[in-house]
């Protein structure tokens, strides 16, 4: 008979990657994962690997975890998994303003987006890039040759994107591509 999870088991899922295990139910766990966030799996379903039992809220008797020490693992986790969103300041003379798209036939009119929806959405994109590079990297199966390729191919991203550096406040927070550092 297996183990049944405890909070702060990490699991890996094969399609969701790596997980906590944040809430055990009496039908079910409630997990939470870097690229997914929070999901819920059947007990029943056993479509993942543990990676690493929390032994200290185990059915052997001892106190379950806190709250505090499963912040802590939580917290641990997301850092090592780069799972934090860091806070990017907008450029001060954006803040307040719109991007303007005006089409090229007059009888359609213009759509207006705040910048700073516009800014967060390029942030994320960032931090999305920054996550797939981890993941390649990273990655067991694939050959150093085969991670420099898929390097070489997002760092052409980064160099795409860096005419949205204006919007940025600080440089070492812009985009950099082939002719960067």
């Amino acid at each position: 008979m297996e183990k049944e999870l405890t909070v702060g088991t990490r699991i890996d899922h094969d399609k969701y990657g790596e997980g906590v295990v944040s809430k055990v139910n009496i039908s079910n766990y409630e997990i939470i994962f870097v690229r997914a966030g929070k999901m819920e799996f059947s007990k029943n379903n056993k479509d993942y690997t543990v990676l690493n039992y929390n032994e200290s809220s185990e059915s052997t008797g001892s106190a379950p975890i806190d709250l505090e020490a499963f912040e802590q693992v939580l917290i641990s986790f997301l850092d090592k998994y780069g799972g934090f969103q860091e806070v990017i300041p907008i450029g001060e003379k954006w803040t307040g303003g719109k991007l303007i798209l005006q089409p090229g036939k007059t009888d359609l009119k213009p759509k207006e987006i705040p910048v700073e929806a516009f800014f967060h959405k390029i942030v994320m994109l960032r931090d999305r890039l920054r996550v797939l590079e981890q993941n390649i990297n990273s990655h067991p199966k694939l050959t150093d040759e085969e991670k420099v390729n898929f390097q070489q191919y997002i760092t052409r991203v980064y160099g795409s994107l860096t005419t949205f550096n204006i919007l940025f406040d600080n440089k070492e927070d812009y985009f950099v591509g082939t002719g960067g550092n």
